[in-house]
């Protein structure tokens, strides 16, 4: 295949439709590794032991209706407003309430409101997440690591988006805060792509790995990829950090 015609499919592999955070499209074409931890099993162990629970940044929701029937009051926050919809379509039919919110600017909600805080791979301000804590309740996050993709995002010549955004950075803050980190672990795997349209679907998808990224504007290093042959493979960064207030 020419150079212009793997550039036209990864293009069209680049507009496929993506919503919520449903990576579907790459069944079979992207292969995660997991950490050694399960998030879902320790939010469902969560879940159930609590009765007014929050999800922060649930995207469309994917994750968070996994854990229902929820026991009590099940609320929801997203700040990505295409995410929205996707999110009300799936949660309220649970009885869960979505609003749009993020940590940054605030939520609308009382301080001392829930019991547990859910947050899988968003952004959080540890001092808005001890404020609508009660007391002995739980904050449990599962992140992405600053450095996650460092060997992508070099292979593009780019930077990381959130370096500062570390398990130690992340400790500290909850501790001084007042808070106990019961849990705290780090990892790093592999992410497998099987072509260069699943790299383009996937960094179309989340913008923020290569800032800018367009398959026409960044066709030479896409290209470049390409000639190695075989499956592309980089590195994944997570960590998982539980906190309770006290």
């Amino acid at each position: 295949m020419t150079s212009d015609a793997l550039i036209e499919q990864w293009k069209r592999d680049a507009a496929a439709p993506f919503a919520g955070w449903d990576f579907s499209y790459l069944d079979g074409r992207m292969i995660e590794a997991d950490p050694p931890w399960s998030y879902p099993d320790l939010a469902r162990a969560a879940v159930a032991r609590s009765h007014d629970i929050l999800d922060i940044a649930t995207g469309g929701g994917e994750v968070f209706s996994s854990f229902a029937p929820f026991p009590g009051r099940a609320t929801a926050v997203e700040g990505y407003a295409p995410n929205l919809p996707v999110a009300r379509a799936r949660l309220e039919p649970l009885g869960v309430q979505v609003h749009r919110a993020n940590t940054a600017s605030g939520m609308p909600f009382e301080g001392a409101a829930f019991d547990l805080i859910l947050n899988r791979h968003g952004g959080f301000r540890p001092a808005e997440m001890r404020r609508v804590l009660k007391p002995g309740g739980v904050f449990l996050t599962q992140q992405v690591g600053g450095d996650n993709l460092g060997d992508l995002a070099a292979a593009f010549g780019a930077q990381l988006a959130y370096p500062g955004n570390t398990l130690e950075a992340a400790a500290k803050a909850f501790t001084e805060l007042g808070c106990e980190v019961e849990l705290a672990q780090a990892w790093r795997g592999p992410v497998t792509f099987a072509d260069v349209g699943a790299l383009a679907y996937f960094l179309t998808a989340i913008p923020w790995v290569i800032e800018g990224f367009d398959v026409e504007t960044h066709a030479q290093t896409l290209l470049g990829l390409h000639r190695q042959g075989g499956p592309l493979r980089f590195t994944y960064s997570r960590f998982l950090l539980r906190a309770v207030r006290r």
